[in-house]
């Protein structure tokens, strides 16, 4: 009996030891990044296809990390739907082996996923979810977020616009976590710094007709009026700013959150001057120049540009593959904390480092929008007004209220 007992004991180890062994290895011998965003709606040219492009090409840069790693990439369309967006992350989790979740425009279904991949195996790579409190309250051990947020987007245009006189603001906002998170951010900013904010208009997702909103931002005489809000929604907002004639009549337009393909949307003649942040554009330098021209000749890109939510998705799935080789592992456990001992220039991003609380840090950029003789070939849309350290550009760490911190 004892030497049965002997032996079991011996299994048990064994056993013990064999599976410590496998804790540190690929599971099934295949990184699988699964693009999770909007396809078929508002998002769909700042991300959509465009975002499962960049993770490809991102896979393909990688090119199996110097060990012969196998990388899959697998998509899905959240529908900004809260709930199809848990239910494609569970499945992609219990049935599907997928080892990181890349992109997810809006912050409903970012945060739930959030949630639903704590102290997971999957690393959750929010390289377009815009909520702050991903690196707040909501902060998690398995979640890096890549170019914008609530707090740099609300906070550092609303210093870059102040800077140039825009003291008084009227908010025109998308009611969800999103546009709430931006108004709030910028309006702390604005009273904090001795501006004024004159009124706020909600609309609800989706919204094509904007008058009456514009028609109450005019009538506040506000210096700023905020577009707090994203994707189509923007369009449509500045669309009818132009034909109301509303910079023609001394206010300023500022997009908190518009990307290139936003712009090429709408045409320049209707977005010439609009004041907007972004961390990322394609005709920056050389780099930026390389990445786009390869993005654009990408089967179904038809020459488009990458917005900064596609780079975004490019950076991080490259950063988490190349975690990935350095510990030999797809567990978020172990991927993670090595991606936040990288700090140097990313091609895409400049000079970058993530902090405890999982923010990428990187400068962000104020641009106007030229005037359509003022560009001179395709894309050529923006003009740098001012560029906003890192440093300064996000929350620092220790208000972020974030357990990870110590």
């Amino acid at each position: 009996m004892k030497q049965l007992n002997s032996c079991a004991l011996a299994l048990v180890a064994i056993v013990c030891l064999a599976g410590a062994a496998r804790a540190g290895e690929i599971s099934d011998n295949v990184v699988r990044v699964g693009v999770l965003n909007d396809i078929s709606g508002i998002f769909q040219d700042t991300n959509g296809m465009g975002s499962v492009e960049a993770a490809r090409m991102a896979a393909e840069d990688f090119n199996g990390g110097g060990k012969g790693i196998k990388v899959e990439i697998v998509y899905a369309d959240h529908q900004n739907k809260a709930d199809v967006g848990s239910a494609i992350t569970r499945k992609w989790l219990d049935v599907d082996k997928v080892d990181a979740v890349v992109d997810v425009p809006n912050s409903a279904v970012g945060l739930t996923v959030n949630e639903l991949l704590r102290n997971s195996r999957m690393t959750f790579l929010a390289s377009s979810t815009a909520s702050s409190d991903l690196t707040g309250k909501a902060c998690s051990p398995n979640t890096i977020q890549w170019v914008n947020d609530a707090w740099a987007t609300g906070n550092t245009t609303a210093a870059a616009m102040m800077g140039r006189g825009g003291k008084d603001w009227y908010f025109i906002t998308v009611n969800y976590a999103l546009g709430q998170g931006i108004e709030a951010e910028a309006t702390n900013y604005i009273e904090k710094h001795g501006g004024k904010v004159l009124g706020s208009a909600k609309h609800p997702l989706g919204t094509t007709d904007f008058a009456s909103f514009l028609l109450q931002a005019q009538g506040s005489k506000a210096k700023v009026i905020g577009l707090a809000n994203a994707g189509g929604d923007t369009i449509n907002a500045v669309k009818q700013a132009s034909e109301f004639g509303i910079q023609q009549g001394g206010q300023s337009l500022v997009a908190f959150l518009l990307f290139i393909n936003d712009i090429h949307g709408m045409g320049l003649k209707a977005a010439q001057g609009l004041q907007l942040l972004e961390a990322f554009y394609w005709d920056m330098d050389d780099d930026t120049r390389a990445f786009a021209r390869r993005f654009a000749a990408r089967p179904g890109m038809n020459g488009k540009m990458p917005s900064g939510n596609q780079a975004g998705v490019y950076a991080s799935t490259l950063a988490y593959l190349n975690a990935v080789a350095a510990t030999g592992s797809d567990d978020a456990k172990d991927v993670v904390p090595q991606m936040k001992t990288v700090k140097g220039k990313d091609m895409l991003f400049g000079d970058t480092m993530i902090r405890a609380d999982g923010r990428v840090v990187h400068p962000m950029y104020l641009f106007e929008v030229k005037k359509p003789e003022e560009s001179k070939y395709p894309y050529d849309y923006y003009r740098l007004v001012s560029t906003i350290p890192a440093e300064q550009a996000f929350r620092p760490i220790a208000d972020g209220g974030c357990a990870l911190v110590k």
